[in-house]
């Protein structure tokens, strides 16, 4: 799934026997009596799992740092078969999430989706780090963080070489009029009228859906946030881009259902 160009594949096995990483929690699971097992993205070597050793005992210092969406700088030594957590220093917790159910869904839809399209050691991806402690941040400190999460889905697309077609035709590579359109999920773009009609597996898409996913494809995220678009806009949205990615990643996504039940979405 990944572009060759911009992931580099690396081997654990020739890191040093500690070394450092700047990293973001994506979630944690038990291990044995005490310990955890954490998945982490990192800016230098991507998705990694790492074992933190006492981590659920009741005195463990580390275990506040280890907490999902929180961003860290670990040290880590080389175990037997993963790299174990020797000490853990946390540079944002982004609290406001933590303390919002809101904000809790689009963060953890944001790391779902990440966690979804990689896959553990196989490479690094500095720019899909930054854009996800940025967006992390949008989430925490704006009042809503609907276009946080929008403008996150092209920045990853784009960076895992799946970046729509938004303005030719997926099929016949021609400029797309302002009519109404058709979106392929197989196809990875928009379909015009003339290529679409009484083909199956296509969905129906508004010029002016179009306009915004445009404009979130090609704007830096200043410009994309003057986006001010309607509830129902929003929604067909919302629902456009969880169906590619449902069609992307062969299954549902877990995350939008618990926001659907957080937000639902006002009428105009």
């Amino acid at each position: 799934m990944q572009n060759p160009g911009f992931i580099v594949t690396i081997e654990l096995m020739n890191l040093p026997r500690s070394f450092r990483v700047e990293a973001v929690v994506l979630r944690h699971v038990d291990w044995g009596e005490a310990d955890r097992l954490l998945t982490l993205f990192t800016r230098e070597h991507g998705k990694l799992r790492v074992l933190a050793k006492g981590a659920r005992k009741l005195l463990s210092r580390k275990a506040g740092h280890l907490e999902p969406f929180t961003h860290v700088v670990l040290l880590l030594a080389r175990g037997r078969e993963l790299p174990v957590v020797s000490q853990v220093e946390t540079m944002e917790a982004f609290l406001p999430i933590r303390e919002d159910l809101l904000r809790t869904g689009y963060a953890a839809y944001t790391l779902e989706l990440l966690d979804r399209f990689t896959y553990a050691e196989e490479g690094h991806s500095p720019a899909l780090f930054r854009v996800l402690i940025e967006t992390l941040g949008r989430i925490a400190v704006e009042p809503e963080g609907w276009l946080a999460v929008r403008y996150y889905e092209m920045r990853l697309l784009d960076a895992l070489g799946f970046r729509p077609k938004l303005f030719e035709c997926a099929n016949c590579g021609r400029e797309i009029q302002p009519v109404a359109q058709f979106f392929s999920p197989a196809a990875g773009g928009v379909i015009c009228p003339a290529c679409g009609t009484g083909l199956p597996g296509l969905w129906p898409v508004e010029m002016e859906i179009l306009k915004y996913l445009r404009h979130f494809q090609r704007s830096n995220y200043t410009a994309a946030a003057r986006a001010r678009p309607a509830a129902q806009h929003q929604k067909q949205i919302e629902t456009l881009m969880q169906g590619y990615f449902t069609y992307l990643l062969e299954r549902e996504l877990n995350t939008p259902g618990f926001l659907k039940r957080v937000r639902p979405f006002p009428t105009d």
